[in-house]
């Protein structure tokens, strides 16, 4: 082989490394998109109208919760200029974060479905039969 040659097997080569490695992030998309659907499949499913119920009950029960008493925390004190021992201040503000992380984690145990709006034929045996 000659050096043209050479040179023309180099860069198909080159051309043809970085094709597979396009091919190669796409498989990676696609193997990562498969292994969550594989999660999702054994995750019991929710419907949005269930979510909701779940986020209201979540947002009433940290809404009631007393985060002001200091016996919900660890207090780190302080001394005063004037030698006097302070407590710092231990308000909680930040509620609707603490919801939506709560609301997340549950939501992240199930798989979300289309609510269904149609009623259930409820109907026995014995009924159908008369």
């Amino acid at each position: 082989m000659n050096e043209m040659d050479l040179l023309t097997k180099i860069e198909g080569l080159e051309k043809a490394i970085k094709e597979h490695v396009d091919f190669a992030d796409q498989y990676k998309v696609t193997l990562t998109d498969t292994k969550q659907q594989l999660v999702d499949l054994h995750k019991p499913e929710i419907t949005l109208k269930q979510m909701e119920a779940i986020e209201r009950a979540v947002e009433q029960a940290v809404n009631t919760y007393d985060f002001n008493d200091t016996d919900n925390f660890e207090i780190d004190y302080s001394l005063d200029y004037d030698g006097r021992v302070q407590c710092e201040s231990h308000e909680f503000i930040n509620s609707d974060d603490l919801v939506g992380n709560i609301v997340d984690k549950i939501c992240s145990l199930f798989k979300e479905v289309e609510d269904d709006n149609s009623q259930v034929n409820t109907q026995t045996v014995a009924e159908k039969i008369i």
